[in-house]
């Protein structure tokens, strides 16, 4: 479990006390409450093949995060579908956002 800096614990502590109070109006609650129903209905089921090491870091990710994998693995696939989430970019390897079409193929003109 990552830990906690001294903002972060002085905020456990107050809400452990109760001294946080919520500024959401009723409506609010209700529309929050609502979206989460809407999100939360899960009505297909799918397999998929993973690699060893790739389902063991999920867990471990998971379990840092303090939720089952399988949540996890729906949340980063519904955030993927909805444009939430975002690559990074790294200063390893290529920058693929700059790529040309595959090599290898002759195209119809240039035959």
């Amino acid at each position: 479990m990552p830990k906690t800096d001294s903002y972060e614990a002085e905020l456990l502590s107050a809400f452990d006390k109760g001294a946080l109070k919520s500024v959401a109006t009723r409506g609010e609650i209700l529309k929050f409450k609502a979206a989460a129903r809407a999100t939360a209905i899960k009505d297909r089921r799918v397999n998929i093949r993973l690699s060893s090491g790739d389902l063991r870091d999920i867990q471990v990710r998971a379990l840092e995060e303090g939720l089952p994998y399988q949540t996890l693995i729906a949340s980063v696939l519904h955030k993927y579908v909805s444009g939430r989430l975002a690559e990074r970019q790294t200063s390893v390897g290529p920058d693929l956002s700059k790529a040309s079409a595959p090599r290898g193929r002759a195209s119809k003109a240039g035959a």
